[in-house]
């Protein structure tokens, strides 16, 4: 097994490759194995009537640009490790809490949750002169690294740095920052998923530029404005009192349309008789409008009776929102309402003004079973809400978004099993948002939040409460809000999930063996008896399996003794139904064959073992072939 992030250049080679295989190579890595390499010379001979030649071209660059596509398509050895004794509901819960730098914690699921999360929400410093960024490899290689590594505390092994205006690099770092996680985000939305992306004027135009070259300008869903905070006075020309957020599809031909909620209160009028007596409805859309020319349909124009016998028309040039026909159809219906005013931009057959007005109707009820397109300016959700909020569940966090606000995006995009993803999760204001939308539509929704450990300041409130890092708050406010959601709703709320697996990004479980024979001491040969790290237990082997192996790591899983031995059975499976097990674990030492045979038995998709489960090699091939003879179909792998 590889253990470590996917390789994301040699996976963008594959698919240059499956297009012009003629435009691959094989070249010699820095390891002296060959390795597979893209012909460039060759592969722009191959699209010479579309690439750009020359020095100019159409594009949006910054210092530091090609470093990050790099950063983003290095591989790592890391894993995650679970900590069942921080979450909540370990055994049953789908939702995760992440805790890492989220660039490499996206490195690690892409392979888990490639094309499955419908909906990503970010909320990503809006570089206004004092965010925290984080302090990626590539920083190192660019020439002015000395402005910053000043605020880079190597001994600690802080990724976060503040990103001051006085820098020369300032919006660089920010654009480098964003770009490589952008890049990774991407990869895991579903081909009908959408992300949410929160920012300011500071860095609005650039984030539309990166967004643009990312997800493709076609795949721009909206650009949002989003009332923040009202009765400001700050500001120099101008009190900021908006920021904005963009919304991208992963391919918008398959985005379903999203749904607003209806205006109730504009339904004022009441059916007094007829099929439809008692319903709500409105009539105040005209059926004439002043911007209907005839430009797009000649055959709607014509004369409607009104109730006087006279009859009425548009202005010359001008024409009905709909054809007769239809006109026709909603009289009949009872769908349309004359009324009288003196004001009438309609004309009778002599060519005066009409006294009559036209106006369709619509009813509540048919509008709320198809809901109404959402308005690209959001008001009503003030950041002043996102902090109230918290001091209510004595969470010690400024500048949190509103819940309502991320709900209302949830609402839009009408998918109740949506798994949501929120990679700078700060305080969780995604999680509670998800659990609250669960608990109001008995929806199915699961989160995956990723927040890096950033130290709070000895000076804050939340460091006086005992919280060293601000992971450690927002894991403490979905605890909270869970907790008093069941307690005050405990009927409503026995099928509600409001529970997270924890999960820390660390180092590889396996031992590094990257020396020369003349390299090793007595002291390295005595950590080589195993290939795995002293520290780690079965669920963090287990973990790290489901990572390289591209498992979700939110499906339930069980654990028992058989013939003295601990076997993990991830995701079981049901023989009525004919669904197997999708791995099956073992990681004792000298397990004896009636667990192997125990385990084949049962037909996994899959069967993990530890070279310690076998006394010799003899050993390891006859499990090998137990697994031949019981259940060939079962992939069988050895760390």
């Amino acid at each position: 097994m590889k253990f470590e992030s996917p390789d994301m250049v040699q996976g963008n080679i594959e698919k240059i490759e499956a297009l012009f295989p003629n435009c691959v190579t094989e070249t010699r890595g820095e390891d002296g194995k060959l390795k597979k390499a893209v012909n460039f010379d060759l592969l722009r001979q191959m699209l010479s009537g579309d690439v750009a030649e020359g020095d100019e071209a159409y594009e949006f660059t910054w210092v530091g640009k090609k470093a990050a596509i790099v950063e983003a398509n290095k591989p790592i050895r890391k894993t995650l490790r679970p900590c069942p004794e921080e979450s909540v509901n370990w055994d049953t819960t789908e939702n995760l809490y992440i805790e890492g730098d989220n660039l490499e914690v996206l490195k690690l699921l892409q392979e888990s949750y490639l094309g499955k999360v419908k909906l990503i929400y970010i909320d990503p410093p809006y570089n206004t002169g004092n965010d925290l960024l984080y302090h990626d490899d590539f920083s190192a290689t660019l020439d002015d690294y000395e402005e910053q590594v000043g605020l880079f505390d190597e001994h600690s092994g802080d990724k976060l740095y503040k990103n001051t205006d006085s820098n020369g690099r300032f919006h660089s770092n920010w654009c480098s920052m964003i770009y490589s996680r952008l890049l990774l985000s991407r990869n895991i939305l579903s081909e009908d998923g959408v992300i949410f992306i929160s920012i300011g004027e500071e860095e609005i135009g650039s984030l539309i530029s990166i967004c643009n070259e990312i997800f493709s300008e076609s795949n721009c869903v909206s650009k949002i404005a989003r009332v923040s905070k009202t009765a400001s006075n700050m500001g120099t020309y101008f009190a900021p009192s908006i920021d904005y957020i963009l919304c991208y599809a992963k391919n918008i031909s398959k985005l379903p349309p999203f749904i607003g909620e209806v205006d109730t209160s504009l339904y004022t009028k009441t059916e007094k008789d007829g099929p439809r007596k008692g319903e709500k409805y409105r009539d105040d859309v005209a059926l004439y409008q002043a911007s209907l020319t005839l430009e797009r349909s000649r055959n709607a124009r014509y004369y409607i009776t009104c109730p006087d016998g006279s009859k009425c028309i548009p202005p010359q040039n001008k024409r009905w929102r709909v054809v007769e026909e239809t006109v026709h159809q909603l009289l009949e219906q009872n769908m349309i309402v004359f009324k009288e005013t003196k004001t009438s931009p309609l004309f009778d057959e002599s060519g005066n003004k009409s006294r009559w007005n036209l106006y369709t109707k619509s009813y509540l009820s048919e509008r709320q079973g198809v809901g109404t397109l959402p308005r690209n300016y959001i008001d009503g959700f003030i950041n002043r809400q996102g902090a109230d909020l918290l001091k209510k569940y004595n969470i010690p966090f400024e500048f949190a978004k509103p819940v309502g606000l991320i709900q209302y995006l949830l609402k839009i995009c009408n998918d109740k099993n949506a798994l949501i993803v929120d990679f700078f999760a700060g305080s969780s204001t995604t999680a509670h948002a998800v659990m609250q939308q669960n608990l109001e539509d008995g929806g199915h929704r699961r989160f995956i939040m990723i927040q890096i450990a950033e130290k709070c300041d000895v000076s804050t409130e939340a460091f006086k409460q005992g919280f060293k890092d601000i992971s450690e708050i927002s894991k403490e406010r979905i605890r909270r809000v869970g907790t008093k959601y069941k307690e005050d709703t405990p009927i409503t709320t026995q099928n509600l999930d409001i529970g997270f697996r924890v999960l820390k990004l660390a180092d590889s479980n396996m031992n590094d063996v990257y020396y020369s024979a003349g390299e090793y001491n007595q002291e390295m040969l005595k950590k080589m008896d195993s290939k795995i790290k002293p520290d780690r237990t079965d669920l963090d082997l287990l973990f790290g399996c489901l990572l390289d192996w591209g498992l979700p790591l939110s499906l339930p899983y069980k654990s028992e003794t058989i013939d003295g031995c601990t076997v993990h059975t991830y995701a079981p499976g049901d023989p009525d139904l004919e669904i197997r097990d999708a791995l099956i674990a073992c990681f004792d030492e000298a397990v004896p064959t009636s667990v192997i045979e125990t385990i084949a038995r049962r037909n996994p998709l899959r069967a993990v073992f530890r070279e310690e489960c076998f006394t010799s090699s003899p050993d390891k091939i006859n499990v090998e072939e137990i697994f031949k003879m019981i259940t060939p179909n079962t992939r069988v792998k050895v760390i």
